[in-house]
């Protein structure tokens, strides 16, 4: 069941289950708190597991103002306060994964650690900028046909057939965002700043899930950036897009599992 904390005049919509260690989970573009339905529950054993509905995304209300991932990341932090949550570990998914990244910037002293899950921490290049403002474009003009097309190029080819029952629940919940939620989180993305630096620099363990066949991450992007912490782990997953917690559930919810344990103490 759904709680909800108000912050800055809007209602942040979370789960909360488990005792334990804080362990929070972050949803990608055009996901929410639902992505983590097979995973929160078994995660919930050992941790206490929070996931949060990100602006525009859920049942949490688009952003009043021009989105960032630094505005996405006080909304972690402001559901983590109010939780009296003074540490965690955190997983972030593809977009989840940028806002996992300038909570850690601005906030190391939360973290034991942080999972960049299919993600990486390069800012679009001028070739990405221009291809999110076609797709802005496009999702103001067919919202619908962009959805039906985008959810299952997430996924390896040889796993679209088997898995359209997800794709076809992927695309229902994400038609029920408004168009200018997912034109802000668009935005966001392509206005993010670029954390290399912080990742030469950070301490903080880094677990990095990449996917052999993910169209939009490509895994030696992934590689070279895995290599910058000095204490970094990766798991590459094979036959894999960019939607592992679906095409290889177990194995990257055992890995989740075993990194927020390891780290938890630091």
């Amino acid at each position: 069941m759904k709680k909800r904390i108000d912050f800055q005049g809007q209602a942040i919509h979370y789960t909360d289950q488990g005792k334990g260690s804080a362990l929070v989970l972050l949803h990608g573009f055009m996901e929410s708190t639902a992505m983590w339905d097979d995973f929160a529950p078994a995660l919930a054993a050992d941790f206490r597991v929070i996931c949060i509905d990100l602006p525009g995304h859920g049942q949490s209300p688009v952003y009043q103002g021009q989105l960032s991932m630094e505005i996405m990341a006080d909304w972690v932090k402001a559901v983590l306060n109010g939780l009296e949550v003074s540490r965690c570990t955190l997983v972030g998914h593809s977009m989840g994964g940028y806002v996992s990244l300038a909570f850690a910037d601005r906030y190391p002293e939360m973290l034991s650690g942080f999972c960049l899950f299919h993600s990486h921490a390069s800012s679009d290049t001028a070739e990405a900028k221009e291809n999110r403002r076609r797709t802005i474009n496009i999702v103001n003009l067919n919202k619908g046909g962009f959805i039906l097309n985008f959810i299952p190029d997430l996924f390896a080819p040889d796993n679209i057939d088997k898995y359209q029952q997800k794709i076809e629940k992927m695309q229902a919940q994400a038609s029920l965002m408004p168009a200018e939620a997912i034109v802000a989180a668009l935005e966001a993305m392509r206005d993010r700043s670029g954390k290399i630096e912080f990742l030469l620099n950070t301490r903080l363990p880094v677990l990095f899930i990449v996917g052999k066949e993910d169209a939009r991450i490509p895994v030696q992007k992934v590689m070279a950036q895995a290599i910058l912490p000095p204490h970094a782990e990766v798991l590459i997953l094979a036959g894999v897009g960019h939607v592992g917690f679906v095409e290889a559930r177990q194995k990257t919810l055992e890995m989740i599992r075993s990194f927020a344990q390891r780290v938890q103490f630091n």
